[in-house]
């Protein structure tokens, strides 16, 4: 048994379970809430779709293949006049003349070939039919030219768009990939004058492009020819030019070509500016390397000078003497040796020792006399560096400049050989190609072939019954899905424990599931007593749960009155009142079970109970004591029925209850109130604060949402005593009576032996 606690420390978690995604789970237990709709809405789609099949007009598909081919090479058409014959086409282009073939074969222009050589306007397919859309929209569209009678299709805007709609919604054109074919399909209810119009489409194609093709190469050659005498003296023209600007520019050719199939020539000014930019390169570096020994000598230093020797760069700036430096460094070190060597063997007064250092120093000053020479010499090797590079570079320029306009004559003699060379062999091209033969003889006739012609389909196409009854089988599914959800979404009825307990932000005392009365007649339906029929039912096990749970919430004798109500009327409190007090007595207590809904009572029809007085009257003090009646077959249970309608319940109840109340305590174990509904009337609220629990009962699919939230809070607002819900007429074939109880199974009873 869950373990329960009073309804205000739940409080703060009323809105927990708003909070929460929706997982997967909870959508399929809205799917199996709400399938009903969802297989209601398959159902339609499916026989709507199988409907459509039945009735629908039986449509052919024909289908033909035809083949672009690559253009040849061997025709003198268009193409080859123009010297783009040889090019091999990439894929790109083979896409686009592929693209542009089905594109022809979509046009009107072919349609309109293909509707009047087959007489198509006749057919039932191109009847005129009336459309409550078309109509709608023409009443508010302005009106068109109207046909002229008697006009041909052509001439006839009217008729010429309805028949064009008409053939190319029933036209499919589609290029495949990865070849030069195109697919040809057409729809018709005749088979025979579908496979007619993919092969009138192939053909009309064919010469379509026949007289494209040769319209285009007769106006072609025809321009040609006409301009190969002005083509002739334009190229006289360029060579002369070209020869004129050849001796100008003094450039000469040398008669021969290099590797590359170049013209080689000579030129004096392009010789010269080459000889002067290896000399201005020498100068730089002869310059930069003299500035660099300067700088060396300028520091003084006699090791860093005496690195240099045998250097590349020194060679040309006093090799020698540095050679000379390097030697008098090596000797200055191996006397310093010496000296070291004999003041550590002889001591510091060694006579010999003076000796040794006056010749050290000695080597030390023709060292730096040495040195002073060295950087004289490099300072003027230097300066030297400078006016050689700086004449060098005068020279340069010079040859630059001479270079230079020489080159503005290159170019102009450049493009004037250019265009000599192309124009002679544009020249010579065209007037050999017309030679060899005639336009129409080299003209191809067309590059289309028809691999597959149109042929007379067998069976229809439309309709296709599986696609179409699965399609509607998904398609109500979808939709039967959707509209679950969102009914579920606006539906603000409670539906499940999950969704009580997440709008009370508690748990509930218990639920009990729904009870099947269609095998019962009417009288028993009114006079039934469920845990009475049937001792071992679910229902029977859940008030029994109940039961334990309500003693559970405090000390046994804190549960002695018990308030039963519930939001509003019919959720079932009155049936609940009377089997909870069956079971209570059944639990060897003794029960008194009173019939407190002074407006509408039931309970006196449901035990059979006679007419008579009951509460009211005691309370409104007709009567002085009340009339208890003992349950037929049921040990430990009295009944109080509640009387007549009196003309003011609420004050009557507020006036004197609380003091029977008090009464019964002190006769019974256990008290059972059935009160009125709560939101309809205050009875219950007036009775509720002489309870020590107060059951409000909630009936699945029923009670709104708001209204039980209203209900609850009514209750525990300021309450001492224990509020608990049960939710009533959980259907045991749902999820959420699973998931509360662990079984399905409406008649399991513990201990038996069921098999799947």
């Amino acid at each position: 048994m869950m373990s329960l606690s009073k309804a205000g420390a739940e409080e703060p978690r009323l809105n927990s379970h708003t909070d929460e995604e929706l997982s997967l789970h909870d959508l399929l237990v809205v799917f199996k809430r709400r399938r009903k709709i969802v297989y209601g809405s398959v159902l339609l789609f499916v026989g709507l779709a199988v409907l459509y099949c039945v009735v629908c007009t039986r449509r052919y598909q024909a289908s033909g293949t035809i083949q672009v081919q690559k253009e040849g090479s061997d025709g003198m058409g268009l193409e080859s006049l123009m010297g783009g014959a040889e090019d091999a086409s990439d894929s790109l282009t083979a896409n686009l003349t592929l693209q542009t073939q089905a594109n022809i074969l979509q046009s009107d222009t072919l349609a309109l070939r293909a509707i009047e050589n087959l007489h198509m306007e006749q057919t039932r397919d191109f009847q005129p039919r009336w459309s409550p859309i078309g109509a709608l929209v023409g009443l508010i569209s302005p009106s068109g030219v109207k046909d002229s009678p008697g006009a041909t299709l052509e001439n006839s805007p009217g008729r010429r768009s309805r028949v064009l709609k008409t053939f190319s919604d029933n036209l499919k054109v589609k290029p495949v990939s990865g070849t030069r074919m195109i697919e040809i399909d057409y729809t018709n209810p005749d088979p025979k004058l579908a496979a007619a119009v993919v092969n009138e489409l192939a053909q009309d194609l064919i010469d379509y492009n026949f007289q494209t093709r040769f319209k285009a190469t007769n106006t072609a050659s025809e321009w040609l020819a006409g301009q190969l005498n002005e083509l002739r003296e334009q190229s006289k023209g360029l060579q002369a030019k070209v020869v004129d600007l050849e001796k100008q520019s003094g450039v000469y050719s040398l008669g021969t070509t290099d590797s590359a199939g170049k013209q080689q020539a000579y030129s004096n000014v392009l010789d010269q500016l080459q000889q002067s930019t290896a000399a201005l390169g020498v100068a730089e570096q002869n310059r930069i390397l003299k500035g660099a020994i300067a700088q060396a000598a300028q520091s003084g230093n006699a090791e860093m000078l005496s690195g240099l020797a045998g250097n590349a760069a020194s060679t040309s700036t006093g090799g020698n003497a540095l050679q000379l430096l390097q030697s008098l460094r090596q000797q200055e070190a191996t006397e310093k040796a010496a000296l070291k060597e004999a003041e550590a063997k002889y001591g510091p007064s060694y006579p010999k020792l003076n000796e040794l250092r006056e010749h050290i120093a000695g080597m030390e000053r023709a060292i730096q006399e040495e040195v002073q020479r060295i950087k004289a010499r490099a300072k003027s090797d230097y300066s030297v560096a400078l006016q050689n590079e700086a004449s060098t570079r005068a020279q340069y320029e010079k040859a630059k400049q001479d270079a230079d306009h020489l080159n503005d004559k290159m170019i102009n003699f450049t493009i004037a050989r250019q265009e000599a060379e192309q124009s002679q062999e544009l020249y010579s091209d065209l007037l050999k190609r017309l030679k060899e033969a005639g336009v129409l003889e080299g003209l191809k006739s067309s590059n289309i072939t028809v691999v597959d012609p149109g042929r007379t389909p067998a069976k229809p196409k439309k309709p296709d019954v599986v696609l179409y009854i699965a399609v509607a089988f998904f398609g109500g599914l979808v939709v039967g899905a959707l509209s679950a959800f969102l009914i579920d979404v606006l539906d603000r009825k409670v539906n499940g424990v999950d969704a009580v307990e997440g709008i009370l932000g508690t748990k509930i005392i218990g639920a009990t599931p729904l009870i099947e009365l269609s095998a019962m007649s009417m009288e028993e339906q009114s006079r039934r007593i469920d845990i009475l029929r049937d001792s071992e039912s679910t229902y029977a096990e859940a008030v029994r749960a109940i039961r334990t749970a309500v003693f559970l919430t405090g000390k046994a004798q804190q549960s002695r009155v018990i308030l039963i109500t519930s939001s509003i009327p019919g959720e079932g409190k009155s049936t609940f009142a009377l089997n909870f007090a069956v079971s209570l007595a059944q639990s060897k207590r003794k029960v008194l079970l009173v019939d407190m809904d002074l407006r509408k009572g039931s309970l006196q029809q449901r035990l059979g109970v006679s007419a008579g007085s009951g509460l009211s009257e005691v309370l409104a003090g007709l009567q002085a004591k009340a009339e208890i009646h003992p349950v037929q077959d049921v040990e430990n249970l009295d009944f109080l029925r509640a009387g007549s309608t009196p003309p003011n319940p609420a004050e009557l109840l507020e006036s004197a209850v609380g003091e029977y109340i008090q009464q019964w305590r002190s006769q019974y174990d256990v008290v059972v109130i059935d009160c009125a509904p709560l939101l309809p009337v205050t009875d219950s609220l007036i009775v509720h604060p002489y309870a020590d629990v107060t059951l409000l009962i909630a009936r699945n699919g029923l009670t709104e949402r708001s209204q039980l939230q209203r209900s609850y809070h009514l209750l525990t607002d300021g309450s001492q005593h224990y509020v608990g819900v049960v939710l009533n007429c959980l259907d045991p074939r749902e999820d959420s009576y699973y998931g509360y109880y662990g079984y399905r199974k409406y008649s399991y009873h513990y201990g038996e032996n069921n098999h799947a």
